[in-house]
């Protein structure tokens, strides 16, 4: 990012898009009347990256290492950046999952300065004039929620604008998509949790949620707004309830630029696991077969992705399907029920009801997958039972944050005598078990979501088909090497995310020349030009 020319002395040293902090030079420092507001010395970009985590490591918790680097974010969007980029496997748990979660809880203590749009269930009527307050120019993409879902930790209201901050910076580190270009917005209709209407330093409106129609009114007159405002935007939907996520998923997927993150892109990391997954098996993708315990919009979500992949390596529908048994609080999702939700219905079997370890003894399941949000759901006697119908157990436990995890990493391997396939939606370390080491691979669904929007951006889509996620699940798979699967793991290391975010934004945008959803050509080498758009933080 170039250089602000308009801006000169304090203003430029508080703008965190150019700021450069003690790396302006003599010449620079006369030219933009910075002379007396900086110490003699003049340090560069690595120099401050050095000062940077040295103070870092001085933080002793994970929440103070968080409003350690979202100060430095408000000052200096490049080092910021930079320092991501060099440290992913070490700074990303600190600005996402799972400290994000923890800093949504403890949004309105931590509170320093306001980032994101807020829209409140008292601005209807008027949403596209207050999105003329926002202070950047062109947005090419908005992250948005109501905070009723946030993470496993349910309705936080406005505290939840975390997770929107989050995954914008993610978008920016893993996938160069510019920081000015991106705004995270905050649907503020309200909470349900009472703690925080009680509580006196809540930042959000304190009213029960808004619901039914006047809810889905207020989401459409958003829409409308920053279609408006930004005709090529890419909307994002982020931690919404299942009911609302799927209705507003299958309301505007047809004819507005966006996606579902926790069900599009959590299924899209999740089946690309299981196709890394089949390396370490044996067991061809066609033949595997699944129990979900969690019937929620994520669970859904990668259901539904898991069973058209299957029906492209040509199973039908209804066999597909019947591959997938879903489980939640009540027992098996059967057919005999009252009131199936709709993005569950689909998968109810025809059986009578039981409990999960009977399941897996009748069905035999390949794959155990985890999305309820209850740590310690996969129990002993479940992963065991599991290790005992298949030789190498898939042990998916998705929930985030950690403190939510179905189980551990070392829980699995020990109790599938280190057979187990092991993956995680928070991070887990190394695990030593039976003389070999294990690095538990992290079904992150950073893998996804930066890489598709990237993509699809730099291809200027009109819409995302389910197809695009399916691309996205196939090009993180093909990512995985031999050396991942040794360790057990089947994503990629962290740290090669920016170069898989462009391997599977390359395979998307192509996926879309082919399909017709952009208007445009394709560029004669499509790698280096989407690899030119990416946002390099440096000075």
């Amino acid at each position: 990012m170039a250089d602000s020319p308009e801006l000169t002395g304090v203003a430029l040293l508080q703008s965190a898009a150019h700021n450069k902090s003690t790396a302006y030079t003599e010449e620079e420092r006369d030219r933009l009347k910075l002379r007396g507001l900086l110490p003699a010395g003049i340090g560069t970009m690595d120099t401050q990256l050095e000062r940077i985590l040295a103070n870092l490591h001085r933080k002793e918790s994970d929440i103070e290492k968080y409003i350690f680097l979202s100060s430095l974010q408000d000052r200096n969007d490049r080092l910021f950046y930079r320092l991501v980029i060099d440290n992913f496997e070490e700074i990303m748990p600190l600005i996402y999952t799972p400290t994000v979660g923890q800093a949504c809880k403890e949004f309105a203590n931590i509170y320093r300065r306001g980032k994101g749009f807020y829209v409140t269930a008292n601005d209807r009527g008027r949403i596209r004039e207050i999105l003329d307050n926002w202070p950047h120019g062109t947005v090419r993409i908005i992250v948005v929620t109501d905070g009723e879902r946030i993470l496993g930790l349910g309705d936080l209201g406005a505290s939840g604008m975390g997770i929107p901050i989050g995954k914008l910076s993610l978008y920016c580190a893993c996938a160069g998509i510019s920081p000015d270009q991106t705004m995270p917005v905050m649907l503020d209709v309200g909470t349900d949790n009472e703690a925080l209407l009680e509580d006196p330093l809540y930042l959000g409106i304190r009213q029960k949620r808004l619901r039914g129609d006047d809810y889905f009114e207020l989401v459409d007159e958003f829409i409308r707004a920053v279609k408006d405002a930004w005709p090529n935007v890419l909307i994002q939907f982020e931690d919404f309830i299942a009911k609302n996520a799927f209705a507003l998923l299958n309301k505007y997927r047809e004819n507005t630029f966006c996606f579902n993150d926790d069900i599009q892109g959590t299924a899209a990391v999740v089946l690309a696991g299981i196709y890394a997954s089949t390396r370490i098996s044996g067991v061809p993708f066609r033949d595997l077969r699944f129990v979900f315990l969690g019937a929620g919009s994520a669970a859904a979500g990668i259901g539904s992705m898991i069973a058209q992949a299957l029906e492209a390596e040509g199973l039908g529908q209804e066999e597909a399907r019947r591959r997938l048994w879903f489980f939640d609080s009540k027992g098996l999702v059967t057919r005999s029920r009252e009131s199936l939700s709709d993005h569950i219905r689909g998968f109810a079997r025809d059986l009578p009801n039981c409990e999960p370890i009977h399941a897996i003894g009748r069905h035999q399941p390949h794959i155990l997958v985890g999305a309820t949000g209850r740590p310690g759901i996969f129990t002993e006697n479940l992963v065991r039972k599991m290790s005992g119908v298949v030789d190498r157990p898939g042990i998916f436990a998705l929930s985030n944050p950690t403190s939510r995890a179905e189980c551990t990493a070392e829980e699995a391997y020990r109790w599938t005598d280190g057979r187990a396939i092991f993956a995680s939606g928070s991070p887990f370390g190394e695990v030593e078990y039976g003389g070999r080491t294990f690095r538990p691979g992290q079904g992150n669904n950073a893998y996804i979501f930066p890489g598709v929007g990237l993509g699809m951006l730099a291809c200027e889509g009109r819409r995302i088909p389910e197809t695009v996620f399916l691309e996205s699940a196939r090009a993180l798979a093909a990512a995985v090497t031999e050396t991942d699967l040794a360790y057990g793991s089947v994503y990629p290391r962290i740290d090669r995310i920016r170069e898989v975010s462009l391997k599977i934004a390359v395979a998307v945008a192509g996926h879309a020349y082919r399909h017709g959803l952009t208007d445009h050509e394709p560029p004669e080498d499509l790698t280096r030009y989407i690899r030119d758009s990416m946002y390099d933080p440096a000075y």
